[in-house]
């Protein structure tokens, strides 16, 4: 499972005319699902997001976690985060989860973060989505999983 995450002061998708997730301040996190993860990768990810300290404190550093900024998610679901650009020109997804695994991880994800007290956004899985924000810092990380 790869994530990459951006914080945010605002971030939203669309499909077509329709906003489908939208939160403030908080993580946006573009979920890659790769072949082989497991669904206890679900469960690891959730605890690290829940305390990863990507926000500032009043000094600036890094030092505070979503909850204590009143941080929200926005969960979204990225395939292309398991290609691999080494060979040819164009992107390979062979190491990508297919649909009918991926579809269930990232609801898990989404679901286990709200379990957790947070407001969840959310895309719409296998739709053609335009993702909104405004990145804060800028700030992004990818975690391998």
């Amino acid at each position: 499972m790869r994530l990459l995450l951006q914080r945010v002061t605002s971030a939203r998708v669309m499909v077509g005319d329709e906003i489908v997730g939208e939160i403030g301040t908080g993580l946006l996190v573009l979920v890659g699902v790769q072949k082989g993860d497991s669904r206890g990768l679900v469960s690891t990810a959730a605890e690290k997001l829940s305390h990863l300290r990507t926000f500032a404190d009043s000094e600036g550093r890094m030092n505070l976690d979503a909850r204590a900024v009143g941080g929200e998610f926005l969960i979204v679901s990225q395939f292309t985060l398991a290609g691999s650009l080494t060979k040819g020109r164009r992107p390979s997804f062979d190491k990508a989860a297919p649909p009918e695994f991926a579809e269930p991880m990232v609801e898990a994800l989404a679901a286990e973060l709200e379990d957790r007290g947070f407001r969840v956004g959310r895309g719409r899985f296998g739709a053609y989505m335009q993702v909104e924000l405004v990145n804060d810092g800028p700030v992004t990380f990818v975690l391998d999983l």
